[in-house]
């Protein structure tokens, strides 16, 4: 065991782990991307058989951050509705009357309907391939070698196609919303190769596409000169520019109305760069940023974006967290690692853009293309952790930029402070839906956030600035918070649904995470203000003092206060009270019952009702137990929520939805930052590996937790 090593050859380790495709497989295409903006391709290293994977509910996406389309609504005049145009449903809350977007009333259908749906992600482009001017098929290429050469950040696809050699290189700008492409083969010499960019109308389903309304969007060149072209796209709210530049002697033309053919028109080769410009696109602000943007732009050139991808790639491997497995002998551990360096991969692409990402990223829509706050923790809490607090900090700068509407969502229901919403946009407004409004556990979440980039050792104003997010944060939490005459106790009530969201909001008290939640995030908010130098406000203090306590029944911990039934009625979803001792830490829990809640839980739990983040926070609470071959089969445990596949997604398969699971990605990085580097006043090297001579870990730039 190795707590900390220099010794890891990290090209070595990441190389080991690329993945390589020698067929077509739907279920595993590969990305490129830099999380603002990513491009999934297929075999041929595009998106030629763009059909085929649609048809097995793995779209072919090219998602940005920014990316966002609105459907106009038919229902008024403005195109658009809002939250005061829906009828909410009422609750009592402590004697008083509060309101949630929550059930569909009748009449209220569209307006319903359409709040939920929009804005949504949307998919800017398909780029694919055309022999003789057809669309290709599947059969006619063979000898496939695709490999994803994650250390250096390009994809290299290697294929014959009617028994003709071909080789596509592509990589993604690092701090651009550029992709560029490398051709060769012996078919763009005889002009019989050409490159297709097509446009689809936005839609909320899992491709974020719709092909069926040409009509209501328009693609039309704005600009064209010697091997310079761009493309303008205006649909509805969003409007961009795609700039595509040659590199080599090539033509472009309309052959549809929202399709453009590229051509070679010389030699073997094809090089060209698609730039995407859009007016709002966050910038990333990192060392090299506007060197790596000037490099780009004067020269226009594909080298050149292929060298400064393998800049941040290297920097990224070397200067991050990353686990060795190598030595072991378990033979779990070289899957284990596999997991792992796919992961760090795939949450770089995916989920470090200008704000939280949805749960399959920029792979592919999930639930109309919108983002949960409820996942940013399973998504980013990794990042500081493995030290890549950058990566996490690009998308904080979105909570300060909505405090505003969190403000007014805490205000609608008279409480004081911020509300974040759970299923939303970038504007911030809280979608309608039988479940998301009543959730409150992402509240706690920023703070933790905070927290952890803290603890990373961020610049002394980081505090300060980030201060009106903790406090509002953490004043909401103490208000909504009632106080009970009967025992002295503040408690959570309804209406509420908890992490466990198979129970009925209003007969949920005190739900076991939520509570040791509150009481942990309110014991760091108060700690902030103290080093600060700001006065602890009364009521956080009181409230972090007297909050109820973790519920139990019968020697185990519930679900909730009022489920006594928890291990007969309610063994489905997320057995959420586990992580009240493993995601967080907690002087307040007995060990002992936890272990025994830990034991009832893995007897009785239908594991196929379970997701991916939930075997991570398995593996937490039995890692924090000191139970260490129960943290690695939780972690490991072979069942399908848990499947990695080759592209390292973590494919929810019981869903046709849910190809990628990014949360289950995530999750498994926080566990492992436990599991290797353990957590404040932990004296154990690796604690959540066992110590039977199976297990050697090397570990280096990963951080313990609170």
């Amino acid at each position: 065991m190795s707590k900390d090593s220099s010794g890891i050859d990290a090209s070595k380790t990441v190389a080991r782990n690329n993945p390589v495709l020698r067929e077509i497989k739907t279920v595993s295409p590969l990305s490129i991307g830099n999380g603002q903006l990513a491009f999934t391709a297929d075999p041929t290293g595009l998106q030629t058989f763009y059909t085929m994977y649609g048809e097995a509910y793995v779209p072919l996406c090219t998602m940005s951050q920014w990316g966002w389309h609105t459907t106009p609504a038919q229902g008024n005049g403005t195109g658009k509705y809002s939250l005061s145009d829906l009828e909410m449903t009422q609750y009592d809350f402590g004697g008083r009357t509060v309101q949630y977007p929550v059930e569909k009333k009748p009449g209220n259908e569209e307006v319903y309907g359409w709040l939920r749906e929009n804005p949504h992600k949307c998919n800017l482009i398909r780029i694919g391939f055309r022999l003789d001017g057809k669309d290709i098929l599947p059969d006619s290429i063979s000898a496939i070698h695709q490999e994803l050469y994650m250390y250096d950040g390009f994809l290299e696809s290697q294929f014959s196609l009617e028994g003709v050699p071909c080789q596509v290189k592509s990589a993604c700008a690092p701090h651009m919303d550029m992709l560029a492409f490398s051709i060769e083969t012996p078919l763009l010499a005889s002009r019989r190769l050409s490159v297709v960019f097509s446009f689809p109308y936005g839609s909320p389903d899992i491709s974020g596409s719709d092909w069926s309304c040409p009509e209501r969007h328009i693609s039309t060149f704005s600009r064209r000169q010697d091997r310079q072209w761009s493309i303008l796209r205006a649909m509805d709210n969003l409007t961009f520019h795609l700039n595509v530049q040659a590199c080599t002697p090539a033509r472009m033309e309309r052959t549809g109305s929202h399709e453009f053919t590229l051509s070679a028109t010389a030699g073997y080769s094809l090089e060209f760069t698609a730039d995407f410009i859009h007016e709002s696109q966050d910038n990333f602000k990192e060392n090299k940023q506007e060197e790596d943007k000037n490099d780009i732009l004067s020269s226009g050139t594909t080298s050149t974006v292929f060298t400064c991808a393998k800049h941040w790639w290297n920097s990224f491997w070397e200067e991050g967290g990353i686990i060795d497995l190598s030595g072991s002998i378990d033979i779990r551990a070289g899957e284990l690692e596999r997991r792992t360096i796919l992961s760090l991969y795939l949450l770089a692409i995916n989920c470090t853009g200008g704000m939280p990402p949805q749960e399959t990223g920029l792979f592919c829509n999930s639930w109309y293309g919108k983002f949960h706050l409820e996942m940013h923790l399973w998504h980013g809490a990794f990042f500081p952790l493995w030290n890549h607090a950058n990566l996490l900090m690009r998308s904080l700068g979105w909570y300060k930029r909505i405090l505003p509407q969190a403000r007014e969502n805490a205000r609608n229901n008279g409480y004081a402070g911020a509300r974040w919403p759970k299923m939303v946009a970038y504007e911030g407004t809280d979608s309608p839906s039988p479940i998301a409004p009543l959730l409150v556990w992402q509240q706690p979440h920023v703070i933790y956030l905070l927290e952890l980039l803290r603890r990373s050792g961020m610049k002394p104003s980081f505090m300060a600035e980030y201060w009106d997010v903790m406090s509002e944060t953490a004043t909401f939490m103490a208000d909504y918070a009632m106080l009970s005459r009967q025992d002295g106790l503040y408690h959570l009530l309804p209406p509420l649904i908890p992490v466990q969201e198979t129970h009925s909001p209003m007969a949920v008290t005190d739900p076991a995470f939520e509570i040791e939640y509150w009481h942990f995030a309110l014991g760091i908010a108060c700690a902030w203000a103290r080093e600060l130098g700001v006065k602890v406000p009364p009521k956080w203090a009181e409230v972090w003092q007297r909050i109820a306590p973790v519920p139990k029944h019968g020697g185990l911990y519930i679900a909730h206060a009022d489920c006594p039934d928890t291990f007969t009625k309610f063994t489905t979803d997320h057995p959420s009270m586990l992580g009240a001792c493993g995601v967080i830490p907690s002087e307040r829990i007995n060990p002992a019952i936890m272990f025994a809640t830990l034991e009832k839980t893995m007897e009785c739990w239908d594991y196929l009702s379970l997701w991916g983040w939930d075997f991570a926070m398995m593996a937490m609470t039995a890692t924090r137990l000191g139970k260490p071959d129960t943290a690695l089969d939780l972690l490991l445990c072979d069942t399908p929520k848990n499947s990695y596949e080759a592209n390292g997604h973590n494919f929810q398969k019981s869903r046709n939805d849910l190809p990628a699971y990014l949360p289950g990605n995530g999750g498994l990085l926080f566990a492992l930052a436990l599991m290797s580097a353990g957590w404040d006043g932990c004296a154990d090297i690796a604690p959540g590996f066992p110590k039977n001579g199976k297990w050697k870990v090397l570990t280096r730039n990963i951080l313990p937790l609170p």
